[in-house]
Order: C-alpha cells, then sequence, then structure tokens
C-alpha cells in the first residue's frame, strides 16, 4: 500500500466520521432513545452518553444507515428489528470467576455470614449471558450452600437470558475461565463443571436448578425481593449519576441489614447518594455490606 493511497483512506475515514458525528447529533439520539422508551418500555436516557453514542452509531454503520432517526424509522416499525438491535445497545460481555480476587473476598467475607442462614438468596443484576451466575454457583456449591439457596439472575436483555438459561460457551474461552477459577480459589477441577463437544461446552444444569433468570431494567422497574448478597458488577459503569443512584436505591431496599454488594473493580459508591448506606469490606475489589445505621435508618 502506497503512502498516498494509506493517507487517501485516513482522510476518508476522518470525513466518514465527522459526517457521522454530525447527523448522529445529540437532539437525533434522544429522539431514537425517547422512541425506544414510548414503543417498548425501555429507558436508556440515563445511560453514560460517551458509550450510548458508541453503540448507537456502530448500529448505523453495521445497517449502512444515514442517521438514528432511519434506525427509530425501522424499530417503530418493526419488533424484529428492535429486538435485533437491543443486544448492541446494552452490556454483554462477560468470562467466569472475572477478577478472581473478588470472588476469593466472596469466601472469606461473604459466606461465613451466608451459612447462618436456613436460606440463602442472591440477586444478580445485569446478569448478562450468565458467567457470573454460574461462577457464584460454583462457589456455592464448593461451600456447601447450592441446595439452600436460590439466585435471581436478571437483565434487561432477553436473548442474554436465554443464553444464561441455556449454559453453552465457546471451547475456547474455557481455558482462562479455568485459570480464574483457580485464581478465584477453586477446590475441584473445573472440567468437572462442564462437558465438552464441537467447540462447545455445556455447564452442568444442575448449577442452575435454583436459579430464577427474569428480565429486569435497573432504570424502570423495583425492588422484587430481599436479599443477603447482590451482585452488579460493571454496569454502573455505563449509567450517568442519577441512574447510578436509583440502582444502588433499588441495592439498599433489596439487602438485608446486613447484607453485601459487589461492584465491579472500575465502579464505585463514595459520590451516591448512598455512599453513608454502605461500609466499604474490601475497596480494591468492591465488596460493601450495608452499613447498621442504614437499616436502623430505612426500618
Amino acid at each position: 500500500m502506497s503512502l498516498c493511497f494509506a493517507v487517501g483512506r485516513l482522510a476518508a475515514m476522518f470525513e466518514t466520521r465527522v459526517k457521522l458525528e454530525d447527523e448522529n447529533g445529540p437532539i437525533e439520539r434522544e429522539l431514537l432513545l425517547r422512541g425506544i422508551q414510548l414503543k417498548y418500555g425501555y429507558d436508556f436516557s440515563h445511560y453514560a452518553q460517551n458509550s450510548m453514542r458508541r453503540r448507537i452509531d456502530a448500529v448505523i454503520q453495521e445497517m449502512n444507515l444515514k442517521n438514528p432517526v432511519e434506525l427509530l424509522n425501522l424499530i417503530l416499525q418493526s419488533r424484529r428489528v428492535f429486538d435485533e438491535v437491543l443486544p448492541k445497545l446494552t452490556i454483554g460481555v462477560s468470562e467466569m470467576f472475572r477478577d478472581p480476587p473478588f470472588f476469593r473476598a466472596i469466601r472469606e467475607h461473604v459466606i461465613p455470614m451466608l451459612r447462618t442462614f436456613p436460606r440463602v438468596t442472591v440477586w444478580c443484576a445485569g446478569c448478562s449471558t450468565g458467567e457470573e451466575v454460574f461462577s457464584l454457583a460454583v462457589v456455592l456449591r464448593e461451600e456447601g450452600l447450592l441446595d439452600r439457596s436460590t439466585i435471581f439472575a436478571t437483565d434487561i436483555n432477553p436473548r442474554a437470558l436465554r443464553a444464561a438459561r441455556e449454559g453453552i460457551y465457546s471451547a475456547s474461552q474455557m481455558k482462562e475461565n479455568t485459570r480464574n477459577y483457580l485464581a478465584a480459589g477453586g477446590r475441584s477441577v473445573f472440567n468437572d463443571y462442564f462437558t465438552a463437544d464441537y467447540g462447545l461446552v455445556k455447564m452442568d444444569p444442575s448449577l442452575i436448578k435454583n436459579v430464577v433468570f427474569s428480565d429486569h431494567n435497573l432504570a424502570t422497574d423495583s425492588v422484587f425481593t430481599e436479599c443477603q448478597l447482590i451482585l452488579c458488577r460493571n454496569v454502573l459503569i455505563y449509567f450517568d449519576p442519577e441512574l447510578q443512584d436509583r440502582a444502588l436505591g433499588l441495592f439498599l431496599g433489596s439487602l438485608h441489614p446486613r447484607g453485601f454488594l459487589g461492584l465491579g473493580s472500575q465502579e464505585s459508591i463514595r459520590v451516591s447518594k448512598h455512599a453513608a448506606d454502605f461500609e466499604t469490606i474490601d475497596e480494591r475489589w468492591k465488596l460493601f455490606q450495608r452499613a447498621r445505621e442504614s437499616w436502623r435508618t430505612h426500618a
């Protein structure tokens, strides 16, 4: 490739990007998101703007459209189109035992409290395609708690929930997942938890026999149960401060008086209006416990 040709391609890419940013202005994006909310009830208005802009732009380019208004017209005319677009507007990247020290912290700080309950209830909010649900189920099994536990696994994306129920993943992921499992304090052989065939693996169905998969939107839905543990990891970073406060308020209203909350390693509650309602158990890996003052205040 000649230097002139390469420079020409870069210039064309820059012009396309500028044109796309001009046509995909904040008003057009707001119209798109408002239309989605009115038609289908999904409220993306308080998602972080830069992240949502990138996802909308990617969808428009992939579908060879000119702007968000064209995308809105297609979505309003066809539920099928919306169902195809929705997963691309939501967050769906995960892996098993992501951030292994977090799961070590669960074993060290949370499991002893869970043992004191006759029944254990856990909420995995924003469970995506289920990797974290299976990770937690493995930990609970190895700690002897799975049979008396109920896990509520929720997500905004119906396709992700279906994939989580199926528990089928690419075999190529399992090398990294196995490393994570061992680093997270795994006490068995990870291969015992799945079967492999034709480049895919299927997780042991008994791991999710007590899992309830359900559609739940942190932007619009309400509290639905009391939990001793809530995991919502790497979701709040895609929300603006107002929606972060709403989600943390839901978690606070769902937690047992001394329940635990686990967030993603890049997330924080320090600037939230609910910061005083939680005590920090592990600052590096974002494990918190509901503060005693909180359940007295909100009782």
